[in-house]
Order: structure tokens, then C-alpha cells, then sequence
């Protein structure tokens, strides 16, 4: 199965960060959260990946041309203009950084991925800056048990602030961040038929607006109901707070350990 990864926004909430690189490559744990993504979902069988730039996708190819050169022991001849691999720790990834366009809208990514890859077969889809211990392999049959073209991961994103509980005019207790108010959002990890394409106009398409609404009113997309950790690295308290949990050796996204 191949994964489209959509890392070409401008991620214009995480300004901090993002003025020099794009969000897909905000480090945690000295790796871009991107890493984080790819590695979780080859525990899953997944190494074939096409990696949606824009924005600053320059950044990413460097990073990816240079990925291999860390992770391996390498000799260098300069006067010959070659290198020899001796060893390498690199993920037996295929990734295809395919360029669409700085201002293409999340549909139009994810139809000229679609049409890279061809074939008929359903792909993964996911956006490259949130992090989750979704069972991948789990969701992947879910959507084949089902009549329908496209499968949404639904999540319940945890609460801003804590919650305090009031009772007969006291404070009865507090409580830590609930999950949200009982209702499901879009936790991205898609699972599409070739099929969706058809749904999208083409690049000035938002996914989650009219492809997303249309599938939906049509019957044609599924939930699959997760339950565990899930997290947007939206703003640079997210950032921080990810950080945290990953120098804290707390990191349930952290699958492939």
C-alpha cells in the first residue's frame, strides 16, 4: 500500500517555526515529525511513500537526500567523486517527494498523488503533522470490510483546559484535560479508493469541504472509531508539549520501539 503524506501548507499557526521550515519538519526528539509519521506507519507494512510538497519543499528533499548519508558509514573519495556505503541504518523506505504546487489546496494534493501512483488499489492518506498510535493495519481492514470508498480515522482530541466541577454552589473537584465534548473530528489517516479522485476537482479543492461532504452524503465514507492517543502539532505549545512527552520517555506514538 502506498501513503500520501500532504506536507506542502504553509502552517501559518506555528509561525514560529514554520518562517524557516515547513511544519512536516518541526523537530521532535531531534527528527522532524514527518520521521515520527513515516516510521509509525511502516511498522504497519507501509514503506512506499508520496510526500505532497509546497511550501518550502525544498527543505524536504535536502532533508531526505542527506537522510541517507547519517544513517549509514560511508567512505567519501573526493577526488573521485564517489561514496561507498558500508553500513546503513536507513529505513528500507521508497519515497516519492513530489512537488504540487505552494498553493494547492489539500484536495488538489491528493489528487495529483492519486494520479502518480495509478493502479487500483486503495492508498493511505494522512496529513504530516500530527501523531498517533492508530492501529494502521486494523484500519486498513476495517475499510476493506466495508462497502464504501473512502474510510475516515474519527478521534477524540483532548480538551484546552482542565475542568473544574461545581456542585451544590462549591467546587466540588477539578480535572485533568478531558477528551472532547463526546463528539468525533476528522483524525486524518484516510484510507481511499482510487474511486475518490473523481470526487475532486482539482487543485483549488479543500478535501475536508466538498469531496469529504459529497462522499459522506452519499454514503460512501466510513468512520473508523480511535479511541487512543492522537495529537496536532497545530501551535508551539503543541510543539512543546510533544517535546515534553518525548524527552519524558511517555510517547505513545512512539510504535516502532
Amino acid at each position: 500500500m502506498h501513503a500520501i503524506i500532504l506536507a506542502g501548507g504553509f502552517g501559518t499557526r506555528l509561525s514560529e517555526e514554520t518562517s524557516v521550515r515547513p511544519k512536516p519538519m518541526v523537530e521532535i526528539g531531534g527528527r522532524p515529525i514527518l520521521w515520527h509519521i513515516m516510521k509509525h506507519l511502516s511498522v504497519h507494512g507501509i514503506d512506499d511513500f508520496v510526500i505532497c510538497l509546497g511550501y518550502k519543499g525544498d527543505y524536504i528533499r535536502t532533508w531526505f537526500k542527506d537522510y541517507h548519508l547519517m544513517t549509514s558509514d560511508v567512505t567519501l573519495d573526493l577526488a573521485q567523486n564517489t561514496v561507498q556505503v558500508h553500513a546503513s541504518r536507513t529505513e528500507p523506505w521508497r519515497v516519492t517527494l513530489l512537488d504540487t504546487g505552494a498553493d494547492t489546496m489539500t484536495g488538489g494534493r491528493v489528487k495529483r498523488a492519486m494520479r502518480h501512483i495509478g493502479g487500483t488499489e486503495p492508498v493511505l492518506m494522512t496529513y504530516g503533522d500530527g501523531v498517533s498510535d492508530v492501529d494502521v493495519t486494523a484500519l486498513r481492514a476495517f475499510h476493506e470490510g466495508h462497502d464504501a470508498l473512502a474510510t475516515v480515522t474519527a478521534v477524540q482530541p483532548p480538551g484546552r483546559w482542565g475542568v473544574m466541577d461545581v456542585a451544590g454552589g462549591r467546587v466540588a473537584q477539578f480535572r485533568e484535560k478531558p477528551k472532547g465534548d463526546g463528539n468525533w473530528t476528522n483524525g486524518g489517516f484516510f484510507v481511499l479508493d482510487p474511486a475518490v479522485a473523481g470526487y475532486i476537482d482539482g487543485d483549488p479543492t479543500v478535501f475536508e469541504a466538498e469531496p469529504m461532504r459529497t462522499l459522506a452524503a452519499e454514503g460512501q465514507l466510513v468512520p473508523y472509531l480511535h479511541e487512543g492517543h492522537w495529537q496536532v502539532m497545530d501551535t508551539l505549545k503543541d510543539k512543546h508539549d510533544l517535546e515534553e512527552a518525548w524527552q519524558s520517555g511517555h510517547r505513545p506514538w512512539v510504535t516502532w520501539e
